[in-house]
């Protein structure tokens, strides 16, 4: 239950200024977030890449309120990609992006996240790479799948993400599940309303497996995002019964959460991706993921307390 009421918190203010000012804040924090700059994050890839591992990398920040910000938001991005294009790793270092960050609440928002991210893509395709499009709340859905078709025109290799706990998700999945296409599927860290999203844990977990099983039956790439081992061991059988071979899917996980069992399945031959986000707009992303799993919440409590 602890959840919902992290969530409200990362919407907070107070909690935001609170949070921020505890003496023991920053190096909890650089557990989830290596880094603020560019410069910072170019050592972390490295490392990861040199320990067999791929990366998928978050510039944070999505409480934008203008267009200026939005263009800041693009040129992030641009400014990492150049980063990227001086290592050379091609697609073992990829990006995500949220959508919120280019503009898309805002007024026009749909044409002006699209105008936002299309530079971002084209440019991560001109180096090698390629972006992965988010999910955020349920409202924000259907203008992102449908940046994401129109993306795709172009550069299909543009990826997107589902979340098991919506109702619509096993619908978008056989949607998605075609060739050429690329999918993350997570549980989903958003607070949402019973009419759209399962509440009970069990049930999310349920149609979690659902809807991975069209991913892994269909034509497409899956991504599987999940630190649950069960989960893990499960994606890996629906794999075997599909006749997938290693590098037709790969597993995601968040930076500083089960590193150990990032490089176990690494050495089994697994593609291993590291979502690694990084900047200084960091509250929102670190308060998500201590409502995604309270032994996160209690590290960061146990961690306080130990410091004060």
């Amino acid at each position: 239950m602890l959840g919902p009421v992290i969530l409200a918190a990362s919407r907070s203010d107070r909690m935001r200024k609170l949070v921020s000012a505890a003496p023991v804040t920053k190096p909890v924090v650089n557990r989830f977030i290596p880094g603020e700059t560019v410069d910072q994050v170019v050592p972390i890839v490295e490392e990861t890449v040199g320990k067999g591992l791929e990366l998928t990398l978050d510039v944070v920040g999505e409480d934008i309120t203008t267009p200026e910000q939005a263009a800041h938001a693009r040129d992030a991005y641009l400014a990492l990609i150049e980063r990227l294009k001086d290592l050379g790793h091609g697609t073992k270092a990829e990006m995500s992006v949220k959508l919120s960050m280019f503009g898309q609440s805002l007024e026009g928002g749909h044409e002006l996240a699209l105008a936002n991210v299309r530079p971002v893509v084209e440019a991560a395709a001109a180096i090698g790479t390629t972006v992965t499009l988010d999910a955020e709340d349920h409202t924000t859905l259907d203008s992102m799948f449908a940046i994401h078709d129109e993306l795709r025109k172009d550069f299909p290799q543009t990826g997107c993400v589902i979340q098991a706990y919506l109702f619509r998700t096993e619908a978008d999945a056989r949607r998605l599940a075609a060739a050429g296409s690329r999918v993350r599927i997570v549980k989903g860290a958003y607070k949402e309303p019973a009419e759209v999203a399962y509440q009970d844990k069990r049930e999310i977990d349920k149609a979690y497996v659902r809807v991975l099983r069209i991913l892994m039956e269909g034509e497409g790439y899956p991504m599987i995002g999940s630190h649950d081992p069960r989960l893990i061991a499960i994606g890996q059988e629906l794999a075997r019964r599909a006749g997938r071979k290693l590098d037709e899917y790969e597993f995601q996980m968040l930076y500083g959460i089960r590193s150990e069992e990032h490089l176990r399945l690494a050495a089994e031959g697994h593609r291993m991706r590291v979502y690694t986000a990084y900047g200084t707009d960091w509250y929102g992303y670190f308060m998500r993921r201590l409502a995604e799993k309270p032994a996160n919440l209690l590290f960061f409590v146990r961690s306080m307390i130990t410091k004060n």
